[in-house]
């Protein structure tokens, strides 16, 4: 394997020694069918074939637009058997955000699913003068388009038999030609403060780190996953890429993104990652599910949990586990853990891992305590991408972990982490003085996070350093750290808090509506649409009770007592992706959700008990319009502090 330093030659490693074994399956028609390592390898060199035969050339940018689909990955190793680049991209993206990283990747093919992204393409063809080809997955509607410009994977692979027909040794020769230090993907970051940057791995990046994962979990053949982590995020391109072509587990594609748990319940995947908005969007569907089961069926299942979190604490604490308890919790797994795990499609699982945000320590005692092993990592993109993983005995809800294999960490004089280890980025794609900015000379990385250590040398993050302010008075303001805590309760969606440079904390909070919206028909409260709901003054005191238990926590805590929310609203509309709120991970874009709500943030500090908006949104079809509002301020109960206390 010492040779096998690129993805391509990994991939004719394991063709020869995986040769039979499933590598990638898909979900069709409700039918699953499967490609061994052998098939991968065939699938890949036909098509990368084809695509020199169309004149794909060594440093060519090979654009993906697609959900996780077999014939994705197989794009991505064909651009690299060519010494191309694959740059996969978000499948929601917009036509215009397209635009951008098309133009400035310089893509000169683009891979699509459907006709939904081809037709995205062609409404930008004009404006990005470098592709010369469009090929699709999905041929259904797209009979009549320009057979010039657009072709079908499988005529591009048809090319490529005619070229391998002349030249059998034509791909192998190019995967020869590449090594460990060349680019192996640009992946573009999700752009939280203006346009996204491409961040450049080479192999030696992004397999250094898989390698070390790999090692550190047993991870092998008999493993598999559900790939259903969008591929423009560094995250699937790590598991669902590179560490399978290391370890040579199965990698599954889901039917589609609303059928992900039950295809997960049929294939019964070992290893997993996902957020904690997504494990909370599972207990909340469990809950609610709960709340219609009988009085005998409730019990049970209640009472189930609190023996597991006994049983869980007593292990975590390194306290023996009663008699009494180990029996019962025996009975719980056989009626409500089992049945559970199995019903998230957690049955096989024996590793998952969470990242992206903070988890709340409920969140983590449920999904622990029910035997689903749960690991907080921390990396970004930057990082290719994990420098953080809590090792097996060390499992905690607050801390992110320790350093991995052949990582340093430390934290600047004003609390940032910095990192340094072998998946280092290479560079942000034509963006020199970024690169000047993140890296140091010696190889250091600058994270942007600011965290602190504990006793044990677990790694905490409190907060983006450029988002960490002041109060008027001089108390530190956390607004993600604060936001996390909100989101902690399954009935907040999203927070955002304001505070810096200003006497007192503030905040605009989205309600969940399928939690908020199954609590408000259990108590009879009647509503018609999610801005009717928001609006409601019984919601109002529901988030009200959760702010104020922030608040009591936040009392407690020595550096952000201050901190406590003293005012709050619900906005009549969810934060989006297309109006520009957030990013395509979720991410808050917090100056233009300042500047689009600025008549209600000052309302929030100038004492007014309502605020009228109108803003513009963007509905599904791509139209716009807009959405008045008459939102209500709400103030909220703080707590005096331990030191005032005392």
């Amino acid at each position: 394997m010492a040779d096998a330093d690129t993805f391509p030659k990994l991939l004719q490693l394991k063709a020869s020694q995986l040769a039979d074994h499933p590598a990638i399956r898909e979900k069709d028609y409700g039918i699953w069918q499967t490609w061994t390592w052998a098939d991968y390898l065939k699938e890949v060199t036909r098509f990368a074939a084809g695509l020199s035969a169309m004149g794909f050339e060594r440093g060519d940018k090979l654009f993906i637009i697609g959900q996780n689909r077999p014939r994705m990955y197989f794009a991505v190793s064909a651009a690299q058997c060519l010494g191309g680049v694959p740059v996969p991209t978000y499948y929601d993206a917009v036509a215009e955000e397209m635009k951008f990283v098309i133009g400035h990747a310089e893509a000169k093919f683009v891979i699509a699913e459907d006709q939904e992204q081809v037709d995205k393409v062609i409404e930008i063809r004009e404006s990005c003068p470098t592709v010369t080809a469009v090929i699709y997955d999905d041929d259904r509607g797209l009979a009549d388009y320009d057979k010039d410009f657009i072709r079908s994977f499988e005529s591009v692979q048809a090319l490529g038999d005619k070229a391998l027909a002349a030249d059998p040794e034509l791909i192998n020769r190019s995967i020869q030609a590449s090594n460990g230090a060349d680019v192996s993907v640009i992946l573009y970051t999700s752009g939280t403060t203006g346009q996204p940057k491409g961040v450049v791995l080479t192999y030696d990046n992004i397999r250094s780190i898989a390698s070390i994962c790999v090692d550190l979990e047993g991870l092998n053949e008999t493993d598999s996953v559900i790939a259903y982590l969008p591929m423009a995020w560094i995250v699937d391109h790590f598991i669902s890429y590179a560490q399978a072509h290391i370890a040579g587990f199965c990698v599954c594609c889901p039917e589609s993104p609303e059928t992900v748990m039950a295809d997960s319940r049929e294939i019964g995947p070992t290893y997993h990652f996902t957020s904690p908005r997504v494990l909370e969007n599972h207990r909340t569907s469990i809950m609610i599910r709960m709340e219609d089961a009988s009085k005998l069926k409730r019990w049970m299942f209640h009472k189930s949990l609190d023996v597991a979190k006994r049983c869980l604490d007593a292990k975590l604490e390194g306290k023996p586990i009663g008699l009494f308890d180990q029996l019962m919790y025996k009975l719980g797994k056989l009626t409500v853990y089992e049945p559970l795990k199995n019903q998230l499609g957690y049955s096989r699982t024996r590793l998952t891992y969470t990242a992206g945000e903070a988890i709340g320590p409920d969140m983590f005692d449920f999904y622990r305590s029910i035997g689903i092993h749960i690991k907080q990592v921390y990396g970004q993109t930057e990082a290719s991408p994990f420098v953080t993983v809590q090792p097996d005995d060390q499992i905690r809800s607050d801390t992110v972990g320790k350093p991995i294999k052949d990582v340093e960490i430390r934290l600047s004089d004003d609390g940032e982490v910095l990192f340094r280890s072998p998946g280092v980025f290479h560079s942000y794609y034509k963006n020199p003085e970024a690169t000047r900015s993140a890296k140091t000379e010696d190889g250091w990385v600058h994270t942007g996070d600011a965290g602190i250590f504990d006793s044990e040398g677990h790694l905490k993050i409190i907060d983006r350093t450029k988002d960490v302010g002041r109060l008027n008075n001089g108390a530190m303001f956390a607004p993600k750290y604060i936001e996390n805590k909100l989101k902690f309760f399954q009935y907040i969606l999203e927070a955002i808090t304001f505070g810096d440079a200003r006497d007192e904390v503030t905040a605009m909070i989205n309600i969940d509506l399928s939690a908020v919206g199954d609590w408000a028909e259990r108590r009879g409260l009647s509503y018609g649409s999610y801005q009717e709901l928001a609006a409601h003054p019984e919601v109002y005191k529901l988030i009200e009770e959760c702010i104020e238990q922030v608040n009591a926590d936040l009392a407690a805590d020595e550096l952000l007592a201050d901190s406590q929310v003293r005012r709050f609203l619900i906005l009549h509309k969810e934060l989006d992706a297309d109006d520009g709120e957030l990013t395509r991970t979720r991410k808050l874009r917090r100056r233009i959700i300042a500047e689009r709500y600025k008549t209600l943030i000052d309302a929030l500090y100038d004492g007014s008990d309502h605020c009228e908006i109108s803003v513009e949104v963007t509905f599904e079809d791509g139209r716009k319009g807009s959405l008045n509002g008459d939102i209500r301020i709400v103030s909220v109960r703080v707590f005096n502090t331990l030191a005032k206390t005392a």
